[in-house]
């Protein structure tokens, strides 16, 4: 995982900047590592700041439409403040944790679809320069890949992933968007669903599961969406019956009829209690409010379960093909135009 770029803004003979992540996928609550390496112009340069971005492609709905952009959602300062000389080489090493938050990129190692990257600012006498992205690769943790794994035991398949901008109402939600997890649904709730959404919404002690079913109309009524919420704890891991736990969620999402809501409109929908340790509450998808606080150390870690469930919709159909390609070009342009329709 590497780019390297010529600080434009000073033209030729100003540093260049080669960033070089480790190897290997990430999970929410991780540390990325790498080191920034730095090759001197043709004259002595003072390095104001070298910061690294997390971004994330993202899309908005407004009510004329669907627009993407890229949304900036974490900065971490390498250094700052000291001289190059010409033509020097400096390897500046650095390290940061990953926001809980932070979507998932693949699944048993095969991609989602997601756009996720790093970015390097270079600061050099009062002029800025952004590098081009390098894709960053993040591995769903253990109760997250449980959850999926069961999701493909029962017999749902993996249609596609994406990040919408807005917070979930009544979560601890932090970031300026979410990740929804699309799934077909299985053949015994294929005449009561057009399909599943889910969104993890990751903290320091578990996870906020937010499950979103797509019903189908019936002869004298329309379809219409339901959220259930669950929280998990990552210690539940190794010592839940997932199949028969997730099982329950899909029951009632799907059978749930007293109260429920149009997906990005005002009006909160009924998030049922259940799971391990759900505090309930009430919200919707696609609001602007703001949550609670998560933040801390570390994750628990379990064998994953192998290349099954959703792992074969991923990498057995032609979806993963068509996302592993939309990615690729994305990262391997110029990085010209990234910055147009920039969210933050």
């Amino acid at each position: 995982m590497v780019f390297k770029r010529l600080l434009g803004s000073l033209g030729v003979g100003g540093p260049s900047v080669d960033t070089v992540l480790d190897p290997g996928a990430v999970a929410p609550g991780g540390v990325v590592a790498g080191q920034v390496r730095l090759q001197g112009g043709n004259a002595d340069f003072t390095i104001e700041h070298i910061t690294l971005e997390l971004v994330a492609r993202v899309e908005a709905e407004y009510d004329e439409g669907e627009a993407e952009g890229m949304v900036a959602f974490h900065q971490h300062v390498v250094a700052g403040g000291f001289r190059l000389s010409e033509g020097e080489r400096r390897g500046v090493p650095f390290s940061f944790t990953l926001p809980w938050e932070t979507p998932i990129t693949e699944l048993y190692g095969q991609g989602l679809g997601i756009v996720l990257g790093v970015r390097t600012e270079l600061g050099v006498a009062g002029a800025k320069d952004k590098g081009d992205l390098d894709p960053l690769a993040v591995r769903p943790l253990p109760a997250q890949e449980a959850v999926l794994e069961a999701f493909g035991q029962l017999g749902f398949a993996f249609k596609s992933a994406d990040l919408e901008l807005g917070r979930i109402g009544g979560t601890g939600q932090q970031l300026p968007f979410y990740q929804e997890i699309e799934l077909t649904p299985a053949p015994q709730y294929a005449h009561q669903v057009n399909e599943i959404e889910v969104t993890f919404l990751a903290g320091p002690a578990g996870l906020e599961v937010v499950l979103e079913a797509d019903k189908r109309g019936g002869f004298l009524s329309e379809g219409h969406d339901t959220l259930n919420r669950y929280t998990v704890g990552h210690h539940d891991t190794d010592r839940t019956d997932w199949n028969a736990e997730v099982d329950g969620w899909v029951r009632r999402l799907v059978e749930h009829r007293a109260s429920h809501g149009s997906y990005g409109q005002a009006g909160g929908a009924l998030f049922a209690q259940g799971g391990h340790g759900s505090d309930g509450g009430h919200g919707h998808k696609g609001e602007y409010g703001h949550g609670g606080h998560h933040s801390g150390p570390g994750m628990g870690a379990v064998a994953a379960a192998g290349a099954a469930g959703l792992a074969v919709g991923v990498v057995g159909g032609m979806v993963a093909a068509e996302v592993v390609d939309e990615v690729g070009d994305f990262f391997e342009g110029d990085g010209e135009g990234e910055d147009e329709g920039d969210e933050g």
